[in-house]
């Protein structure tokens, strides 16, 4: 469909040329939209935007065009399979649905897995940077939503023929670290996270929540976690030994959750080995007088000229900060990977630090500093409130996805689907994930969002479990059919046995799907493509609701119906595989 679209879109566009003879419209002014009401038409043009090139009236444009369409001139054209209405300022086209339906659902099948891939970005080597955990805590909601949009939007990506390249930058020095790590000292008495029967991570975390705890009783505690700072840059064996010990079992716990959640990444970056290159780099802009100092020997920058601030880059007392280390890792990372882009996935409480480190790195000489972007989204926020780590009132990541692994088991128990189902426990994770990556991704990554889960869990409305239910059903239909194939032998596929206006409704969605995809990719967002699978799951739900598949008398009808599904099938796992949903034939 979106073949015939490009082609209307030439059309209309040779049309305008034709009435206008202005050379100064190009195909790209044409706006092709899809009208409200399906009645309609299946492609509407709007000719608001050229009233300023003929000087008359929306409405009277379309009646030019319309008439263009009628004369000698567009027999020269290629596309006689549409009929061409007016609607006041719009010319709406009605496509010959035949032609399409049999094109459309024959490519899907054909392609499978690789439908919906197309060469958007190719060449383009990109490089994603998400999730960059604390090793002073585990995951929580937060990084969650982090992981989700850092991953889809890699498999997006790829999916438009970049090169990409995941990377995590683990921040596993500062005094964040010193805090959990100046806790477990006085406090830990040479624990283990297996003598505590916690994760690694959680264990971790404990004394950093211990620490915010004692520091309201003891102030004098921030000044000690900052000497331990210090004495770790300046090498302390004791200090390092111990920063050691707890980012091993920070990072393994981490590690274990990425597993479970099918996070992964190309290379990991860890904090402790590019702040030094970040300090060289902070002496070496001052030595050139692009940084300046003050009494107390901080470096800082003046980026007044620039609609910003004065940002200090490195402490007086010789320690970096988060900055500091950016600019190293970023410089590495460049060597590393010489990238056409850089995408740093990052919520956006940090919009300020990208301008400052974007701005910094540039004025410092790197010319790829230009194709740095901060893809900025909204906070994650619970029913009753905003998390706060440093409190213990973060939820975290595995003891969420633990509850949403019971939840859904407790909903396949009650729907009484367990006997169908060989190993429960399997695919309550599998919904689990299902449920948590939609509800994380359906949301436009910008806005801020509040995350319930008995909501997400739900097998009905707009809930990743929903869209697996709905992938289910639809196996179960083609697994009938093939148990009763030869009810059905004789019947072939025939597009014009497809008169059902949801059938036709389907098609175009499912069409679509390319365009989805290439949208997704060019605007970073994720919730492109999770809007338009459960807009298909509806339509689809609506149709199967009133229309029998298997149950027709004509086995053209009936195998046309199936030759459709598998092609929604085939439209579904693809979709999910870009938003890090499991695919499940059975639930």
């Amino acid at each position: 469909m979106r073949s015939y679209k490009e082609k209307w879109q030439e059309n209309i566009w040779k049309a305008l040329l034709y009435i206008s003879k202005e050379k100064n419209i190009k195909k790209n002014d044409i706006i092709a939209e899809i009208p409200p009401d399906p009645d309609l038409g299946d492609i509407a043009f709007p000719m608001f935007q050229f009233a300023k090139y003929l000087r008359i009236s929306p409405k009277d444009i379309a009646k030019k065009v319309a008439d263009f369409f009628k004369s000698d001139e567009f027999l020269k054209t290629d596309v006689h399979n549409a009929q061409i209405e007016l609607a006041g300022p719009y010319i709406n086209i009605k496509l010959k649905k035949e032609e399409i339906i049999s094109e459309v659902i024959t490519t899907i099948n054909q392609m499978a897995r690789a439908y919906g891939k197309g060469e958007k970005l190719a060449g383009q080597r990109i490089m994603i940077e998400y999730s960059c955990p604390n090793t002073n805590k585990p995951l929580h909601l937060g990084h969650l939503r982090n992981d989700s949009i850092g991953e889809s939007l890699s498999r997006i990506l790829k999916a438009n023929g970049a090169e990409v390249f995941k990377v995590n930058l683990i921040n596993n020095r500062g005094i964040h670290i010193c805090k959990s790590m100046l806790a477990y000292k006085e406090y830990g008495n040479n624990k283990n996270p297996i003598d505590d029967k916690l994760k690694p991570d959680h264990f971790v975390g404990k004394y950093y929540v211990l620490f915010n705890e004692k520091v309201k009783d003891n102030p004098a505690l921030e000044e000690e976690a900052r000497c331990m700072l210090k004495a770790w840059e300046m090498g302390d064996k004791e200090i390092t030994g111990l920063w050691e010990k707890m980012n091993k079992w920070a990072i393994s716990g981490i590690k274990e959750t990425y597993k479970e959640t099918g996070i992964s990444f190309d290379k990991y970056y860890f904090e402790s080995e590019t702040y030094l290159s970040g300090k060289k780099e902070v002496h070496k802009g001052y030595k050139n007088n692009i940084f300046y100092k003050k009494e107390d020997n901080s470096i800082w920058i003046d980026l007044t000229p620039y609609s910003l601030d004065h940002k200090v880059l490195l402490r007086g007392d010789g320690t970096s900060l988060y900055i500091t280390q950016d600019i190293g890792t970023a410089i590495k990372r460049y060597k590393d990977w010489p990238f056409d882009n850089l995408i740093y996935v990052v919520a956006s409480e940090q919009n300020y630090h990208f301008k400052v480190l974007f701005k910094v790195l540039e004025l410092l000489g790197f010319s790829w500093a230009k194709n740095l972007y901060h893809l900025s989204y909204g906070m994650v926020n619970l029913p009753d409130g905003k998390m706060k780590s440093r409190e213990g009132t973060v939820v975290d990541a595995d003891n969420l996805l633990e509850e949403l692994r019971s939840l859904a088991k407790k909903e396949i128990i009650l729907r009484e689907r367990e006997k169908e189902i060989q190993n429960i426990d399997s695919i309550s994770k599998k919904i689990a994930l299902g449920a948590l990556n939609y509800y994380l991704l359906v949301t436009t990554p910008i806005k801020d969002m509040i995350f319930n889960p008995d909501e997400s869990i739900s097998f009905t409305g707009n809930t990743g479990p929903y869209l697996q239910y709905t992938g289910a059903r639809i196996c179960s239909i083609l697994r009938k059919y093939q148990k009763k194939k030869e009810n059905f032998k004789g019947g072939r596929f025939s597009a014009n046995l497809l008169i059902v206006k949801e059938e036709w409704e389907i098609v175009k969605l499912i069409s679509s799907y390319p365009e989805q995809v290439e949208a997704a990719a060019i605007s970073f967002n994720p919730s492109i493509i999770a809007l338009f699978i459960y807009n298909l799951a509806k339509t689809f739900s609506r149709y199967y609701h009133d229309n029998p598949v298997l149950h027709n008398e004509d086995p053209n009808l009936v195998i046309s119906r199936i030759k459709l599904l598998n092609a929604i099938k085939e439209v579904f796992i693809n979709a999910f595989e870009l938003l890090g949903i499991p695919f499940l034939t059975k639930m």
